[in-house]
């Protein structure tokens, strides 16, 4: 199975197929307007303006698992981020990103590319290290998302090349998006 098996959930209800997106280089992120981390709206963005017409796709999920930080509904979320943010690429339907109605693509995601901590040699690293172990262990333990702004990167061919935890910003991804820009 690969990623282009799953269906893409957009906010007028429609599935969309992620097959129709063969070819393009993809960054996934479980996004939330109201959490702190949603500064990287901004650079995310930015990537978007600058490398989507040489094939970069960045698909937001809406989630509202993490302190309640994307309330509304999938229409309110787009809205608010399209006016707060100026945001172009596709916010997707709000979907859940751990527990029992975990979104099959993120099961997925997760199964190919597992937690692997947060840097710890960063201030803001240790932070969110901290605050996730002691505020929700269970969020902590396994490999699942462990807060918003979570980033998948994924190539042309479907294949999964990264996963960048909340801590780290879109930009420090650039080089990683370049090289799938170029060689995949």
């Amino acid at each position: 199975m690969s990623i282009f098996s799953y269906q893409v959930p957009f906010m007028d209800g429609h599935k969309g197929d992620f097959s129709a997106l063969k070819g393009k280089v993809l960054l996934i992120v479980n996004t939330a307007s109201q959490c702190s981390y949603s500064r990287q709206f901004n650079e995310l963005q930015q990537m978007y303006e600058k490398y989507g017409e040489q094939g970069l796709e960045i698909l937001a999920f809406p989630c509202n698992q993490f302190n309640e930080k994307e309330p509304g509904n999938s229409t309110e979320v787009a809205e608010y981020c399209r006016n707060q943010f100026q945001i172009s690429f596709p916010i997707l339907e709000k979907v859940e990103v751990v527990g029992q109605s975990l979104h099959p693509l993120f099961r997925y995601l997760i199964k190919k590319e597992p937690f692997q901590g947060y840097d710890l040699d960063t201030q803001e690293g240790q932070w969110m290290d901290t605050f996730v172990k002691e505020k929700y262990p269970e969020l902590y333990q396994g490999d699942g998302i462990k807060w918003n702004f979570t980033k998948f990167l994924i190539d042309r061919s479907g294949d999964v090349h990264g996963r960048y935890e909340t801590t780290v910003a879109p930009l420090e991804m650039e080089s990683a998006i370049l090289n799938l820009l170029k060689n995949s």
